[in-house]
């Protein structure tokens, strides 16, 4: 047996987050682990090549900091990569999850007002 759709009414023309969005930290922090455990890289090694505590590198890769530009660099640079690179795919990454938190489940029907 199956459900009607249900109706999401939003205002504005703009679609209503059906969650939270991801802020640009978390999404940089979760690529730079990424690409630290691809490299086969510890925390404290990546941190030590970076000149930065292993404490402050785990909080950026976690989202919990916002790290400066330098930092952001500092860290690429010790994981082997570039500020460019890992910015664009972490604008990448934000854009699949903006899509995944705006766009209405399966069956369900948005009208703007």
């Amino acid at each position: 047996m199956s459900s009607a759709p249900s109706l999401t009414l939003v205002g504005h023309g703009r679609p209503a987050p059906l969650r939270p969005e991801p802020l640009w930290r978390e999404v940089v922090g979760a690529r730079l682990r990424h690409l630290r455990r691809r490299r086969g890289l510890t925390l404290v090694e990546t941190a030590r090549r970076a000149g930065i505590s292993p404490q402050y590198l785990s909080e950026v890769e976690r989202g919990r900091k916002d790290p400066s530009s330098e930092v952001l660099a500092a860290v690429t640079g010790a994981l082997g990569s570039d500020l460019v690179e890992v910015t664009h795919l972490a604008s990448l990454d934000l854009r699949r999850q903006h899509l995944s938190v705006t766009s209405p489940p399966p069956g369900e029907i948005r009208l703007s007002a």
